[in-house]
């Protein structure tokens, strides 16, 4: 056997945030997960025509915040990107 056949697989990971500016001081980790539950949380996105935004060192970063945590002041700048990337789709898709 090779060594790349004895290690495990990376596993994929992935986080969804949310934003209701009524109820949150700021963008909250609202799932988690890796591996099976990363391909559910990025299933259930696709299902409800919620865009998906790759970045790994984002998702480290937010991989440290507990959920239903609010993100850190230091984190807002990049997922306000992320937030205007999804409205950019949103509005394509309207217009579409």
């Amino acid at each position: 056997m090779t060594e790349e056949k004895e290690r495990p697989h990376h596993l994929k990971k992935a986080m969804a945030l949310r934003y209701n500016e009524t109820k949150d001081l700021a963008p909250v980790v609202s799932a988690k997960g890796q591996g099976y539950v990363a391909e559910e949380i990025i299933k259930r996105a696709h299902e409800a025509g919620v865009p998906i935004q790759e970045d790994q060192s984002l998702v480290e970063m937010l991989g440290q915040i507990d959920i239903n945590q609010a993100i850190p002041e230091e984190l807002y700048l990049v997922v306000a990107e992320v937030f205007a990337f999804i409205y950019h789709v949103d509005r394509s898709n309207e217009t579409n």
